[in-house]
């Protein structure tokens, strides 16, 4: 070991390492979990909550256990990176010719900058303490939001997520699994109190109770995660977010505490921060691919991608107007968006014919609807497609 006994201890210099790096918070937790996040994963697995997201069962063991992952595990280095927006995330919505993109979706994919900042910090403790070292970001069986309460960055919100006194809900985890014994801090405590704004703001009423969230209801699970069609009685509590959903983020009382990001790689990009629909819509497969190189909203697909903007054009008259969410005709939206919902009935994917058909129930007048209809409905053989029509 290279480090001199009189030199900073090892948690010391992990953290002082860290916060050189650019992480803005760091904490050290135990590899183990207390009984209140392994009964809250298996409750939300055994509702069914989970979803499409059937990897959150597959490796349910080892996600409940770091040292069930690792059993040479001893402890878990936490860290955080700060990319707190500069303005408000909700003022967007009532943009409704352009889309909303999620705040941690606006710079680069942050799997990358945090994996790029771990790397270097993993290296560290490994050569200076002799230790072996795993790292982790969102892409392995880790339950980071219960691993950092329990390293003292922060608490689990009543939306679930993590809150933290000094940046607010507006933290990018990463984890690095090691030999190397340090002690724990303490872990952080419940600062919600009676407050419910986050459950009060979500426009799909996706939390069940406090601390419970059903993702198949989650505005961010249906934009990214749920690979179909998306239920009916969501588009339209959607309006203009077409990838992801920072409601009950952005609504918690914390964030008053809040700094703006300073990471670059993290900054928004301008094109994202208030896009277009018209020319998202228009996006072929290579051009989506394109515009969202190195973006995390890439890793959806184009066609998944356009199923959501099409909601968002057919929502682009505001949440108040028009029909529930049926295919009755609503003239709700904003009529400039007609050709790019138009261009799109033929379409090689079912998700976005089916999502052109609802926007254009929702954009034209009830009578140039019907008469659409009745020129289009034959040329269609998928089932999803002609329930859009009103005509299975």
């Amino acid at each position: 070991m290279s480090g001199a006994a009189s030199g900073p201890s090892p948690k010391d210099a992990i953290r002082t390492r860290a916060l050189s790096l650019g992480f803005d918070a760091v904490g050290f937790a135990p590899a183990t979990l207390g009984d209140r996040a392994r009964t809250g994963l298996a409750e939300f697995l055994a509702n069914g909550y989970h979803g499409d997201m059937g990897w959150l069962a597959d490796r349910e063991a080892v996600r409940l256990s770091p040292d069930a992952l690792w059993p040479e595990a001893r402890s878990v280095i936490v860290v955080g990176l700060n990319y707190g927006p500069d303005r408000d995330p909700m003022a967007i919505q009532k943009e409704y010719s352009r889309g909303a993109i999620s705040v941690y979706a606006q710079g680069r994919d942050y799997h990358h900058v945090l994996k790029k900042k771990l790397r270097v910090l993993t290296r560290y403790v490994a050569d200076t303490f002799d230790a072996d070292v795993k790292l982790f970001v969102d892409t392995a069986p880790v339950m980071e939001k219960p691993l950092a309460q329990a390293a003292g960055i922060g608490w689990q919100g009543k939306h679930s997520n993590l809150v933290a006194r000094d940046w607010g809900s507006w933290l990018f985890l990463g984890e690095i699994y090691t030999t190397l014994a340090l002690e724990p801090d303490e872990a952080g405590t419940d600062h919600c109190g009676g407050c419910a704004r986050c459950l009060s703001a979500c426009p799909t009423n996706a939390f069940p109770a406090p601390y419970k969230l059903d993702a198949r209801r989650c505005i961010s699970y249906l934009t990214i995660e749920h690979k179909g069609h998306i239920a009916r009685e969501f588009r339209i509590p959607m309006g203009n977010r077409i990838f992801g959903c920072d409601d009950c983020l952005a609504v918690c009382p914390w964030n008053k505490f809040a700094k703006r990001g300073q990471d670059a790689d993290l900054s928004p990009r301008i094109e994202l921060m208030a896009p277009r629909l018209a020319d998202l819509a228009a996006l072929d497969d290579a051009a989506f691919r394109l515009f969202f190189s190195g973006s995390p909203v890439k890793r959806i697909g184009r066609n998944r991608f356009i199923r959501n903007i099409l909601i968002a054009i057919g929502n682009s008259g505001g949440n108040s107007g028009g029909n529930s969410g049926g295919n009755s005709g609503g003239n709700s939206g904003d009529s400039a968006l007609i050709p790019a919902a138009r261009d799109l009935l033929d379409d090689e994917s079912d998700l976005v014919r089916a999502m052109a058909i609802w926007a254009l129930s929702r954009l034209l007048p009830a009578d140039d609807f019907t008469a659409l209809r009745s020129t289009r409905i034959d040329r269609e053989t998928d089932r999803a497609v002609r329930e859009e029509w009103g005509q299975d």
